[in-house]
């Protein structure tokens, strides 16, 4: 009886051990499916997800990571858009395109072409300013009013002027801000500037392709995601 007993247990363990990894990554292989079949239908159901009162969303980079707080409460429509944007891996292998020293750091453009023209005109509503741009804060780009999709910049010194044109900050940079100091700001407004002016033709057409080609020294945005610690966790 002890022999078949211990026998039974070896065979339960051995079955629990060679399913349970495999049980695992059908989990995430349907995760990721179900974010792929998202990012080409804005119509999606996963899109209608509602973000946490606030969340943490790390950033790695090619030079270094840094961490935001969104808090949902300074601009819901916009705190859900990221949300669900950074749980889609929308933002994984892009470029920071357009980054001016003193002023912003822009990023949010797919760098699959495929990707980013589903995007380009998917706008949602505007939510009022209820934070000031302030250095470390982050914002929803726009051309005008409920005029936001994917675009963000982080606010790099204090730009409260931007406050009246309605750009209403979602979160902020709450470790890592010295990584953001430090992306490459070289090429200025030529490498993904005149987004009012309808000038990032170029970008949304051929995406990284082109961007890694005519400004090679741009800062890549490895990955983004959400953190299940909270900010006291740090």
């Amino acid at each position: 009886m002890k022999e078949n007993a211990s026998t039974r247990f070896l065979l339960a363990a051995l079955i629990l051990f060679s399913i349970h990894p495999l049980s695992q990554q059908r989990v995430v292989l349907s995760q990721s499916s179900v974010s792929s079949t998202a990012l080409l239908n804005p119509q999606h159901k996963f899109w209608n997800q509602k973000a946490p009162d606030t969340f943490l969303v790390k950033v790695e980079t090619s030079k270094g990571d840094f961490v935001i707080e969104v808090r949902r409460d300074w601009s819901p429509h916009g705190a859900d858009r990221f949300y669900n944007l950074v749980r889609a891996g929308f933002f994984n292998d892009s470029r920071f395109f357009r980054v001016r020293a003193g002023f912003i750091a822009q990023f949010g453009i797919a760098g699959d072409p495929g990707i980013a023209a589903v995007w380009r005109n998917q706008t949602f509503s505007d939510d009022p300013v209820r934070q000031s741009n302030r250095r470390g804060l982050i914002s929803f780009a726009m051309t005008g009013p409920n005029a936001r999709t994917t675009q963000l910049f982080i606010n790099l010194t204090d730009n409260s002027r931007l406050d009246d044109q309605g750009f209403s900050p979602i979160g902020e940079v709450v470790e890592g801000m010295d990584v953001v100091d430090k992306l490459y700001a070289g090429y200025g407004e030529s490498a993904g500037g005149g987004m009012r002016g309808g000038a990032q033709a170029k970008v949304f057409e051929d995406g990284n392709t082109y961007l890694d080609r005519e400004f090679p020294l741009l800062d890549k945005l490895i990955r983004a995601s959400v953190l299940k610690r909270h900010r006291g966790a740090f």
